[in-house]
C-alpha cells in the first residue's frame, strides 16, 4: 500500500545513507560485543529541537508509537462519549498489548458497546505475547484469534468510530477508506508534517503506517504530553487520552513491559509508546522523544531512554529506584546467569 513505488524506493535508500549515532553498547565480558546505531530527537512543543542525536530528519515508519495519535479522533468525533467507553477501554486502544485477560475483556468490552463481534476485527492473528497468557490459551485448545492480536484494541477503536460515522466496516483498513483518510489528516496536523508528503504503507496488524520524519513525531508527543499546544480542536481529545493513558499503564502494554512501567514507574510525568522495528516515543513535560534504532531491535530502547530521561531530571528518586534495571539491562545465558549488559554509549554537548 506504499503512496507511490518509486517515492518509496527512494526514502529507502536516504534512511540506509543517513549518517547515525551510537547509542548503546552491548557488553559481554571484557568485550563490546554489539553495537546499535540510530538517531533521537528531543522537541519542544512549539517545534523547536531542544538535542538530537544522529539525524532529526530521518523519515521511518512510525508504527505503534502513532497509537495515541490514531486515537484522537474517536474522542474528538464524540464517539467516545456516545459509546461511553471508560478510561481503561481508552487505554487499551493505544495499545500494544500482551493478550492477558485485562486486554481481552477490555476489547471485549469495546466490541459489545458498538454491537460488533470480534469477526469485525481485520488486524490478523498471533498468539498473545505474554507467555502466561499463550500458556493459558493453548491450554484450552483454542487457537489465536484477532482479539489476542496486540493490536485489537487499536482496531477496535477504529470500528467504533466508524459505526458512529455510519462508515463501511469491512474495508476500514484501506487507504481510500474515510477512516484511514480521517487519520491521516489527523497525524498531519498533530505531527505538523504536510499530509501529502507522509509515506503511506501496511502495518503489521494490515491498517496504514505511517513515514515522517522522527522530528516530527517527537513533536507530536510534545502535543500529547502538554495539550496547549495541540490544534485547537484536539486539545480536548489529547488530554483524555493522556490521562487515560497515564491513569492505566497496563492496559497500553502489560506486566513486565517497558512501556507499561515507564509510565508506571515514572509517575504521571512520562506519556510513552512503543513501535515496531526499534521506534519508541514520549511526551515529559512540554517536550518530546523520538527514538530510531536502524537495526530495528528494541532491547536498546531502555537503556536510551533512562539516560535522555536522566539528563533532563524527569524522574524522581523512587522513579530511578523503580526503573533501575532499564538504566544498563542485563544480558543472561540460557541459565540466567548474568554474562553482560547494555549500556547507553553517547553523551550529550
Amino acid at each position: 500500500m506504499v503512496k507511490n513505488c518509486s517515492e518509496g524506493k527512494k526514502i529507502i535508500r536516504e534512511v540506509i545513507n543517513l549518517q547515525q549515532a551510537r547509542l548503546v553498547e552491548v557488553i559481554r565480558g571484557e568485550l563490546v560485543e554489539s553495537q546499535h546505531f540510530g538517531s533521537a530527537v528531543i522537541v519542544n512543543s512549539k517545534g523547536e529541537t531542544v538535542q538530537s542525536l544522529g539525524q532529526e530528519e530521518l523519515i521511518t515508519y512510525w508504527r505503534s508509537a502513532a497509537k495515541p495519535i490514531q486515537a484522537l479522533p474517536l474522542v474528538e468525533s464524540g464517539a467516545a462519549a456516545e459509546f461511553d467507553f471508560d478510561q481503561e477501554e481508552l487505554a487499551v486502544m493505544t495499545a500494544s498489548h500482551s493478550g492477558e485477560d485485562l486486554h481481552i475483556r477490555l476489547v471485549r468490552s469495546i466490541l459489545e458497546k458498538i454491537g460488533l463481534s470480534q469477526d469485525y476485527l481485520k488486524c490478523g492473528t498471533h498468539l498473545p505475547y505474554s507467555r502466561e497468557a499463550r500458556k493459558k490459551l493453548l491450554a484450552s485448545g483454542k487457537g489465536a484469534r484477532p482479539i489476542y492480536n496486540n493490536c485489537s484494541g487499536k482496531h477496535a477503536g477504529m470500528l467504533a468510530l466508524c459505526r458512529q460515522q455510519g462508515w463501511g466496516l469491512e474495508d476500514y483498513f484501506q487507504l481510500s477508506h474515510p477512516l484511514q483518510q480521517r487519520l491521516l489528516s489527523c497525524i498531519s496536523k498533530v505531527s505538523g508534517y504536510p499530509q501529502r508528503k507522509i509515506v503511506t504503507g501496511e502495518d503489521g496488524c494490515g491498517v496504514v503506517v505511517y513515514g515522517l520524519p522522527l522530528k516530527n513525531m517527537a513533536l507530536a508527543f510534545a502535543r500529547l504530553s502538554d495539550p496547549g499546544e495541540m490544534p485547537g480542536e484536539l486539545r480536548e481529545p489529547a488530554e483524555v487520552i493522556r490521562e487515560a493513558m497515564l491513569a492505566h499503564p497496563l492496559a497500553v502494554g502489560g506486566r513486565g513491559r517497558f512501556n507499561s512501567r515507564l509510565i508506571d514507574g515514572a509517575e504521571e510525568k512520562v506519556v510513552a509508546k512503543s513501535g515496531a522495528e526499534g521506534v519508541f516515543c514520549l511526551g515529559f513535560a512540554d517536550k518530546g522523544l523520538a527514538v530510531k534504532i536502524l537495526d530495528g531491535r528494541s532491547r536498546a530502547i531502555p537503556p536510551v531512554v533512562m539516560k535522555i530521561l536522566e539528563h533532563y531530571e524527569v524522574l524522581s528518586s523512587s522513579s530511578r529506584k523503580k526503573l533501575d534495571s532499564y538504566r544498563e539491562p542485563a544480558v543472561k545465558n540460557h541459565r540466567g546467569n548474568r554474562v553482560g549488559f547494555l549500556r547507553p554509549s553517547f553523551n550529550f554537548s
